[in-house]
C-alpha cells in the first residue's frame, strides 16, 4: 500500500519488534519518512514512556513534517531483573505493579494523547499499541503473571476508549491492540523453552505479519485486540 506524502511513527524503535518494525518500514519504502523513537536514543529521536514532556517534545517534532498516518508502540515490560513476573500473590508488589502499569499501559495512552492530535482528520489513520494474548481476562485460564496481565488488560480497555473518541473527529481512523506471537526478543527470553516446537517467531518475520495485518485493518476494526493473524481476541 503506497503511502507517498506520508510518514510513520515507531515507538520502542530500539526492542526487538521495533527495531524489526522500523527496519521493514524503510525497507518497503511505502512511507516518505519513518520515525524512530525510543528512551536509548538521544536527540530528536529520544521517547522516554516514563517522562510525558518527551512524548510531547517527540510528537512536536514530527509534526513539522509529512502527516503520520501510522503510529505503531511497539513496547512492552515483562521482567526486569530481579524482577519478573508473578507466580502467586504473595509475589505482589506496588512498586513493580506500577512500572508495568506506567509502561504497559500509561505509557501508550500518553503516545496517543500526543500524536493522534496531528494525525490527519479526514483520512485513514492507524494507531496501534503491541498488546499480549495473555492481558484477554475471557483467555485466562492459568493466572499468574498478575501485573502483566493486568497492565496489558489495562492498554486494551484505554485503546477501546481512545477508538471510541477518536472516530468522533476521523470516521476513518483506526485504533487496535495487537498481539504479536511469542517472539524471539529479550523480553520473551527467559520463557522460551515453553513454547511448542515452531511457535517462537523471529523478529523479522514478526514485524512483517503485524504490517500485513495493519495494511488489512478496517474501520469496522478499530477499538479490537487482534493477533498477529488478523484475528480478534476476546477481551
Amino acid at each position: 500500500m503506497s503511502r507517498k506524502n506520508q510518514a510513520a511513527v515507531i515507538v520502542g524503535a530500539s526492542g526487538g519488534i521495533g527495531a524489526a518494525l522500523e527496519t521493514a518500514l524503510i525497507e518497503e519504502g511505502a512511507f516518505d519518512v519513518v520515525h524512530g523513537f525510543a528512551r536509548s536514543r538521544r536527540g530528536a529521536q529520544h521517547l522516554d514512556l516514563l517522562q510525558e514532556d518527551s512524548i510531547a517534545a517527540a510528537a512536536a517534532h514530527v509534526a513539522q513534517g509529512p502527516p503520520v498516518t501510522m503510529v505503531m508502540v511497539a513496547t512492552g515490560l515483562l521482567h526486569l531483573s530481579p524482577r519478573g513476573p508473578e507466580k502467586a500473590l504473595r509475589e505482589l508488589d506496588r512498586d513493580w505493579m506500577a512500572e508495568c502499569y506506567a509502561v504497559n499501559g500509561i505509557g501508550p495512552a500518553l503516545v496517543a494523547k500526543h500524536f493522534l492530535p496531528i494525525m490527519p482528520q479526514s483520512q485513514r489513520t492507524v494507531f496501534a499499541a503491541l498488546s499480549a494474548r495473555v492481558g484477554s481476562i475471557s483467555d485466562n485460564s492459568l493466572g499468574g503473571w498478575h501485573a502483566y496481565r493486568a497492565s496489558k488488560a489495562a492498554l486494551n480497555m484505554l485503546m477501546r476508549n481512545v477508538a471510541i473518541e477518536v472516530r468522533r473527529r476521523n470516521d476513518r481512523a483506526i485504533v487496535v491492540t495487537l498481539h504479536p506471537g511469542t517472539v524471539d526478543t529479550a523480553l520473551s527470553k527467559p520463557f522460551q523453552g515453553n513454547v511448542p516446537a515452531g511457535r517462537l517467531l523471529d523478529r523479522e518475520r514478526a514485524a512483517l505479519q503485524l504490517l500485513d495485518v495493519i495494511d488489512e485493518l478496517k474501520v469496522s476494526d478499530s477499538g479490537k485486540l487482534l493477533d498477529y493473524e488478523g484475528k480478534e481476541i476476546q477481551f
